[in-house]
């Protein structure tokens, strides 16, 4: 009996502190798991923040290629527009050269107008008065002109025949200077035509006396307005693309007709 009161006096103090233990030990688990979900929950918080951080800087990153594509873009349509820009004036100058006898003889001259280099010979020198047909003067100084439009490609001219205010004689066959300015602009389509210019290179239009050079209120003025130009039309290259209003108006032009 004693031994057994030993015993048991011994057993409880051992499992009252092991219980003790126990329940230490639950309490620090308890404490570091706690301390675990914390810490996950701020790692998953921070994964969200660097996810979040991630597709910003990949948006920016779409942005800023798009900005430099755009700028590339831009760079080539600069550069382009700058070749087509020297090619025009590389062909200008070389007109002028090639004309340089013709200018300094007053037979013809050279203008820019509204953009568009215009060869301007004055009416004297290619027709009588009040007629259509050229002079001998004037198909020699057109035969020169010939020579340098034919080998301009990629261009087309606009012959034009301009007079003054002064009405027509009412004998002349023409009967107005609508007629006439138009008869004397195809005249010279014709005649450059003849001389190797490309026809479908080629038009002609009259304007009478409504695009003056000059005043009409003097014979100088008037002189200056009975005049023949030749306008070196602008490439198409240098002109806007409206492929997209083409095919959004349907504006398309049909193939021109095969020649017979």
């Amino acid at each position: 009996m004693f031994f057994r009161n030993k015993i048991i006096m011994v057993v409880i103090p051992a499992l009252l502190i092991g219980g003790a233990v126990i329940s230490g030990c639950n309490e620090k688990v308890k404490t570091d798991l706690d301390k675990c979900k914390q810490e996950m929950f701020i790692l998953q918080k921070e994964s969200r923040d660097c996810s979040t951080t991630v597709e910003r800087l990949s948006q920016e990153a779409e942005e800023a290629k798009s900005r430099l594509t755009e700028a590339e873009s831009l760079k080539a349509e600069m550069e382009k527009r700058q070749k087509q820009q020297k090619e025009r004036l590389d062909t200008i100058r070389q007109i002028l050269d090639q004309l340089k006898m013709n200018i300094e003889s007053g037979d013809l001259k050279v203008r820019i107008k509204r953009g568009k280099m215009a060869l301007e010979l004055p009416s004297a020198v290619l027709f009588e008065s009040g007629k259509a047909d050229l002079s001998e003067k004037g198909q020699e100084t057109l035969a020169s002109v010939a020579k340098v439009l034919k080998g301009i490609r990629g261009r087309e001219f606009q012959v034009a025949g301009h007079t003054d205010n002064v009405k027509v004689s009412e004998d002349n066959p023409f009967g107005d200077n609508w007629h006439l300015s138009t008869a004397r602009a195809v005249s010279v389509v014709l005649f450059l035509k003849g001389a190797g210019v490309n026809p479908r290179d080629l038009s002609a239009a009259g304007y009478a006396q409504y695009q003056p050079a000059a005043s009409n209120r003097n014979k100088m003025g008037k002189s200056r307005n009975r005049r023949i130009e030749i306008t070196l039309m602008p490439n198409l290259k240098e002109l806007p693309d409206l492929s997209e209003l083409e095919e959004e108006f349907d504006l398309k032009e049909p193939p021109a007709p095969e020649e017979e």
